[in-house]
């Protein structure tokens, strides 16, 4: 079987570090890209969830695209965050994000507007034929509040250059179904942490990770055990990271793992309203998490 591009394994949902005045830090980003590019992270999500896609505007998001680009230097593959809830955005950052050098992007379904299956299909045609760049689709319906469909998903994987799918909604049942459903090379991202090893030993190829910030090396361990079918293995090598997986959620993604780099001294403590740094009631949570792993 062959797996389009090199996206099979741990792909990190990279975090957009900041000072503690919102604007971002260009310095830690290098040092970020670095840090993954050493650990063997199979690609870089530039700008997605976890990098605060909401709150910087157009322009913003775009130089921040084109810096990872630049400073990776084709030494990882960057798969750039450009979906929209509007069409036409998506298709605007998607053109943008090809002519500046992605190799793919990530479009998450369309938020807030709740729009039908026959919307979704529709949606993501469109940027398809307008754009011609691999696009990962992404269905997160615990922040979107539209879940994806697999028969949506089955009809959209024989667009050529729809590749794949990051599926987070946790649910293995969703994955025996895509599986099933999607052709063979159709790439099966998890994201959801807590079941990545169980969505990759029933058939998945690999994660886009919040967790893989902190742990890349060790994730990329788990992550290709488990692809392999060495369920013994992976599980083990998974057993240290299962309160990670479990503790970068207790407030909403990305707070907690800004506030574990941030203690790793790997950027400092800022991020964007409306979302706050850390609640006080769980640092020591974090902080323990990575005294365990060695990382303070």
């Amino acid at each position: 079987m062959t797996i389009k591009h090199s996206f099979k394994g741990s792909n990190v949902a990279l975090i957009t570090p900041m000072f503690d005045d919102g604007a971002v830090d260009y310095d830690s980003l290098n040092n970020l890209i670095d840090f993954h590019i050493e650990a063997g992270t199979s690609s870089i999500v530039s700008v997605g969830t976890t990098g605060e896609s909401a709150t910087v505007g157009v322009k913003e998001h775009l130089k921040i695209i084109n810096h990872t680009i630049q400073y990776a230097a084709r030494r990882i593959p960057i798969i750039a965050g450009t979906g929209a809830n509007s069409t036409s955005e998506a298709i605007e950052l998607t053109q943008e994000a090809k002519n500046l050098g992605a190799d793919a992007c990530l479009l998450v379904t369309p938020y807030y507007n709740k729009p039908t299956q026959e919307g979704l299909f529709q949606h993501f045609k469109l940027i398809a034929e307008s754009v011609d760049i691999d696009q990962i689709l992404y269905n997160v319906p615990g922040r979107t509040a539209v879940d994806m469909s697999v028969e949506t998903t089955a009809r959209l994987s024989e667009i050529s250059n729809i590749i794949g799918i990051k599926d987070a909604t946790g649910d293995l049942e969703v994955i025996k179904a895509l599986v099933k459903s999607c052709p063979e090379d159709f790439l099966l991202l998890t994201g959801d942490d807590a079941t990545a090893v169980d969505f990759l030993l029933l058939g998945g190829h690999g994660g886009i990770s919040v967790t893989a910030n902190v742990t890349p090396k060790e994730l990329q361990k788990v992550y290709m055990a488990a692809i392999a079918g060495n369920a013994d293995l992976a599980r083990k090598a998974n057993e240290g990271l299962t309160s990670l997986h479990q503790n970068l959620f207790v407030e909403a993604n990305p707070i907690p793992v800004k506030w574990a780099l941030y203690k790793m001294g790997m950027c400092s403590k800022g991020i964007r309203l409306p979302l706050l740094e850390l609640s006080t009631e769980f640092r020591s949570v974090i902080e323990n998490d990575l005294k365990e792993l060695n990382l303070v």
